[in-house]
């Protein structure tokens, strides 16, 4: 049953892989974040009336994530930075597991990543995904 009620980010996973094979969740992640904009080109004339007209434009999609590294997680910062230096094109997907909920997925490749080491902490990892063409939609089933 899709979820009703506000949830626990934890239950939100982005997960990705090169192209054409399994995703794989990002592991040891601590947020993800998927923003979609939408280029509004001006088309304001003189019969305008004095106000701002605009058209829907061009289309486009980042995911940004954050987590730990940990070198045995299926997919991590190192990973990641590979797919960097290869140029990988990547498939990926936003969303949860539970039945009913909706998903988002399409490909694109990795715009930065970077692994952070400070004294007494953790090292964390950060980077995001510029979405290549268009973004799907489904629902679990």
């Amino acid at each position: 049953m899709a979820t009703t009620k506000p949830f626990n980010g934890t239950n939100l996973l982005l997960k990705f892989e090169a192209a054409d094979t399994a995703v794989v969740t990002l592991g040891h992640s601590t947020s993800a974040t998927l923003s979609l904009s939408n280029d509004l080109p001006e088309v304001t004339t003189k019969t305008s009336g004095g106000y701002q007209e605009v058209i829907s434009g061009v289309k486009s999609g980042e995911i940004s994530f954050e987590g730990l590294v940990a070198y045995d997680d299926d997919l991590n910062a190192i990973e990641a930075a590979d797919f960097i230096q290869a140029g990988t094109k990547l498939d990926w997907s936003f969303g949860t597991t539970e039945v009913g909920d909706v998903t988002y997925s399409g490909e694109g490749f990795l715009s930065s990543v970077e692994i952070s080491a400070e004294m007494e902490s953790p090292v964390s990892f950060s980077g995001s995904i510029t979405v290549n063409g268009q973004i799907t939609k489904t629902t679990n089933t």
